[in-house]
């Protein structure tokens, strides 16, 4: 359950971790009022597969697609579909990589256009939650210490935190144990241990914290009131002082300001 990972297997890892950050800077460039999700998808996979990896997604446990593109009130795993995106709407784009053996995955909220200044502070909670549960993932910590760090950050904003998807331990397969709650107890879970790789992502409802699926789509996980949804999210390796955090945002951002520039 602990899945320990090498320093070589972590570098690994982190080669992908790195593939997908750039995977979403490259969708990021993309990302406008006008554009249809699934050309959103065939631009990942083109990056992906144009530096030596496939597309972690693209065939697990069914998955027809490269991305999990998620618009609005959709909390993950969105279909890539025919729909043109809309000024206002925010859309989480979930990325994964598989090469050397390794998964990588990482997901951002994007804004199109202009958003309302409530989506906006939605966004802002989720990514702050984002990376306070981070500062948790030290050695000899609990998990309930970087689940309690996010929920307690949300909530107290005014938010709700979806419960029954979790983020979760990361290796030679994408989702390995132990999971990676965004709710709970400090002090209680597993114990983080020096070695252990693990994808964190906040997924918050601006209402109420129930789910459900959507109709027209076999894979959309919705919010039941039609409340807006964000999600982040990052590959962490647990250090002994602090976390090791194998993917970025830092490469998105860079366009997203550049953009703001224009």
């Amino acid at each position: 359950m602990n899945n320990i990972k090498t320093d070589g297997e972590i570098e690994i890892m982190r080669e992908n971790a790195l593939l997908v950050s750039r995977t979403l800077a490259e969708v990021a460039k993309h990302i406008r009022q006008g554009v249809s999700t699934l050309e959103l998808d065939r631009v990942a996979e083109q990056f992906i597969r144009n530096h030596g990896a496939e597309p972690g997604f693209l065939g697990y446990r069914g998955f027809p697609n490269t991305l999990c593109i998620s618009v609005n009130d959709v909390v993950v795993h969105g279909l890539p579909s025919n729909y043109q995106l809309h000024e206002g709407d925010i859309v989480s784009v979930d990325c994964g990589t598989r090469m050397k053996g390794f998964y990588g995955d990482s997901a951002y909220t994007f804004a199109v256009g202009r958003i309302s200044p409530e989506a906006e502070m939605l966004l802002k909670a989720t990514k702050e939650s984002l990376f306070k549960g981070i500062a948790q993932a030290v050695h000899g910590n609990r998990m309930g210490d970087v689940s309690n760090a996010i929920q307690t950050h949300v909530e107290g904003l005014g938010y709700s935190v979806v419960r029954e998807m979790v983020g979760h331990a990361i290796g030679r397969k994408m989702h390995e144990r132990p999971d990676v709650p965004n709710f709970g107890r400090r002090g209680q879970g597993p114990k983080l241990l020096s070695g252990m790789v693990i994808c964190i992502e906040p997924m918050i409802n601006m209402g109420k914290k129930e789910i459900g699926y959507a109709r027209n789509d076999s894979w959309a996980v919705r919010t039941v009131d039609g409340s807006l949804s964000a999600h982040y999210e990052l590959t962490v390796a647990v250090g002994r002082d602090k976390a090791d955090v194998l993917s970025t945002f830092e490469f998105v951002e860079e366009i997203l300001n550049n953009r703001n520039l224009e």
